[in-house]
């Protein structure tokens, strides 16, 4: 099953942790799609260059782990996980997205502390948000059948 591996990537923690999860689903059987191991050079470092290549991975994924940490929801994966969900309007053998939340802020406040929008577009694709990259690992499982 192919995974879209969405979550911010702008320090080297957050990068450091994605690829550490990433290593665990690929030694699992998982293809996993990591934007950030698909590297540009400085002057293609444009939106639509960016664009164009994260929808390469995203577009045939069957499915997303999206990384939730943050005082709020990055951007940049919120709008992949709203992208893969309208996929999944046409599309049935999509599975689902999972969100992974391990942000302590996250047991705080209403709604795991989430933008009540993206936790409904993580619920509406069929998939959860779950507390640590095990349960993630668990539900990818679920959804691999």
């Amino acid at each position: 099953m192919k995974i879209y591996f969405a979550g911010p990537l702008f320090t080297p923690y957050e990068r450091a942790y994605i690829d550490e999860c990433a290593g665990q689903l690929r030694a699992d059987g998982f293809d996993v799609f990591v934007p950030h191991e698909h590297e540009l050079a400085q002057s293609d470092t444009t939106g639509t260059v960016i664009f164009a290549k994260d929808m390469g991975g995203l577009g045939p994924a069957d499915a997303v782990l999206a990384l939730l940490d943050g005082p709020m929801v990055d951007d940049g994966t919120a709008c992949e996980i709203g992208i893969f969900y309208a996929l999944m309007q046409s599309d049935s053998t999509k599975k689902g997205v999972v969100g992974l939340l391990t942000d302590l802020r996250g047991s705080r406040g209403e709604s795991n502390g989430l933008n009540l929008f993206v936790e409904g577009c993580v619920e509406a694709s069929g998939g959860e948000i779950v507390g640590s990259f095990e349960a993630a690992l668990a539900a990818l499982r679920r959804l691999r059948g």
